[in-house]
C-alpha cells in the first residue's frame, strides 16, 4: 500500500458510519451471540485455530454477521476476499477463483469468499460457487437475513455449517453503547460526551436487538447535539427521543421474519389465545403489513380451525375483511382486532380441513366407478333408459327428511369425511346426525 492509498483508507475510515468503525476486530470485543462464539464453541474454536470451513450466518441485521466475518479476516492467514451479492455477479465469482487459483499455486496460501447478502444471489450464481468449494478452491462464508433453508441452494447448503444469530440482548446493546461513547480510536471517547442512564436504556430498548440501529440513533445524537457552556455534549432522554422515535422491527413484507410472524399470529388463534393473537397483529400493523392480507388469515383461520363448531367465526371474518376494505387504517385495526379476538375465542374443530383433504387423497389414489346410477341426473329426455335415477329416494318425504340410501361409490361407500368434534355447535350437529340416522 503506497501512501496515497493509506491516506485515502484512512479518511475514509474517518468519514465512515459509526457503526462501521466501531464495529469489533477480535472475539475478545465482540458482545453477543455467546451460543456460537463463547469460549469453547465450535466456532471459537474453528476461529483461533484459522481452521474455517464454508459457514453461513443467518440473522437478524444488525446482530454481527459481517463484524464475525471481518474477525475472521482479521484472524486468518489465508487470503480473505468480500463481495456483496446486490452488486456482484458470476464474473465476479470467477475473477475471484482465477485469483484464488493463481495464490494457491504460487504460494500455496488459501482463499476465503466472504458473500454478504448470499440471499440476494439466484440459483445459477449460486450454483457458479459449487465447483470451487467442493475442489478447496474457495471456502465460503455467507451472511444472510433471509431463512438460508428457502433462499440457499441445497448443493450449497449441504457443504456448509450453519450458525443461526439472534436479537442482541438488552444489555448487550447497553454496553455496545457504553463501549462507542468511550472508546478514543474509532468511538467518541476523544470528544467530552455526558450520556444519561436512562438515554442509554431508551435507546437499547427501541433498538430491539439491532446493534446497528443504536449506533446510527448515537452518532445522530452527536453530531445534532450543540455543546452546553461547560463544553460538555449531554446526551439525555428528550434528545435519545429524537433519535430514535419508532422502535425498530425486524420485518419485511417478503421476508422471514413476515412469515414467521403471520404464523404465529395464526397459531395464537388456533391455539385459543386473544392476547398473543392481538399482540401478533399490533406487530404486523405497526410495520405496515397489508391489512388485507391479514384479514385473508384470519378468514382461513375461522373455516380451518374453528369450523362448525362456531360457524358465526367464518361469518365475522368476512365481514371484517369487507369492514376493512371499505375502512382502511388506522380504524380498520380495530375491525382486525375484533375478529381475531373473536375467532381465537370461538370453539375449535378442524373437522372441515380432515374432511376435504382426506376426500382429495381418496379421489386422488382410488379409482371408482363413478356415481351411483340413482343419484345420476335424470331430468333430460332419455335418462330414464339409462337407468338414471330409478330408485332415488327424496328425504323431504321421510321421517326427520331423512332416509338411509347410499350416496357414496361403491369404492369408498363405509368412508367417513366429516367427523363433527364434541365442541361448540358441533356437538350438536353431531347430536342431530346421530339421532336421525337413529330415530329415522
Amino acid at each position: 500500500m503506497n501512501l496515497f492509498e493509506y491516506q485515502r483508507e484512512k479518511n475514509m475510515k474517518k468519514e465512515s458510519p459509526l457503526a462501521s468503525r466501531i464495529r469489533p476486530k477480535t472475539l475478545e470485543q465482540f458482545i453477543g451471540q455467546e451460543h456460537i462464539v463463547g469460549t469453547n464453541t465450535l466456532l471459537y474454536r474453528a476461529i483461533k485455530a484459522d481452521k474455517i470451513t464454508s459457514i453461513i450466518f443467518y440473522g437478524p441485521p444488525g446482530t454481527g454477521k459481517t463484524t464475525l466475518a471481518k474477525i475472521i479476516a482479521n484472524s486468518t492467514k489465508s487470503e480473505f476476499v468480500q463481495l456483496n451479492a446486490t452488486t456482484s455477479g458470476i464474473k465476479d465469482i470467477k475473477d475471484t477463483v482465477e485469483a484464488a487459483k493463481t495464490l494457491m499455486g504460487m504460494t500455496g496460501k488459501k482463499t476465503i469468499l466472504f458473500i454478504d447478502e448470499i440471499h440476494r444471489f439466484n440459483k445459477s450464481q449460486q450454483d457458479a460457487l459449487l465447483p470451487h468449494i467442493e475442489d478447496g478452491t474457495l471456502t465460503f462464508i455467507g451472511a444472510t437475513t433471509e431463512n438460508p433453508y428457502f433462499e440457499v441452494n441445497k448443493a450449497l447448503l449441504s457443504r456448509s455449517i450453519i450458525f443461526e444469530l439472534k436479537h442482541l440482548t438488552f444489555d448487550n446493546i447497553k454496553l455496545i453503547i457504553k463501549n462507542c461513547i468511550l472508546d478514543k480510536e474509532n468511538g467518541f471517547g476523544a470528544l467530552k460526551i455526558e450520556i444519561t442512564d436512562e438515554a442509554v436504556n431508551f435507546l437499547a430498548d427501541m433498538a430491539n436487538g439491532d446493534a446497528r440501529a443504536a449506533l446510527n440513533a448515537v452518532e445522530l445524537a452527536v453530531l445534532t447535539t450543540e455543546r452546553s457552556s461547560d463544553g460538555i455534549l449531554y446526551i439525555d432522554i428528550s434528545v435519545a427521543e429524537q433519535c430514535i422515535q419508532k422502535r425498530v422491527l425486524n420485518y419485511e413484507k417478503d421476508g422471514d421474519n413476515h412469515y414467521d410472524t403471520i404464523s404465529a399470529f395464526i397459531k395464537s388463534m388456533r391455539g385459543s389465545d386473544p392476547d398473543a393473537a392481538i399482540y401478533y397483529l399490533a406487530k404486523m400493523l405497526y410495520a405496515g403489513e397489508d391489512i388485507k392480507f391479514i384479514a385473508r388469515r384470519i378468514i382461513i383461520c375461522a373455516s380451518e380451525d374453528v369450523g362448525n363448531a362456531d360457524p358465526r367465526a367464518l361469518q365475522v371474518a368476512v365481514s371484517a375483511f369487507e369492514a376493512v376494505n371499505i375502512i382502511g387504517m388506522p380504524e380498520g385495526r380495530i375491525i382486525l382486532a375484533q375478529a381475531a379476538a373473536y375467532v381465537a375465542s370461538a370453539p375449535k374443530s378442524n373437522s372441515a380441513i380432515i374432511g376435504i383433504d382426506t376426500a382429495l387423497e381418496d379421489v386422488r389414489n382410488i379409482q371408482t366407478s363413478g356415481v351411483p346410477t340413482h343419484l345420476k341426473d335424470s331430468h333430460y329426455k332419455g335418462a330414464s333408459k339409462l337407468g338414471h335415477g330409478i330408485g332415488y329416494k327424496y328425504a323431504h318425504n321421510y321421517k326427520n327428511h331423512y332416509v338411509k340410501q347410499q350416496y357414496l361409490p361403491n369404492e369408498v361407500v363405509n368412508k367417513k369425511y366429516y367427523i363433527p368434534s364434541e365442541n361448540g355447535y358441533e356437538k350438536k350437529i353431531k347430536q342431530w346426525l346421530n339421532f336421525i340416522k337413529t330415530e329415522s
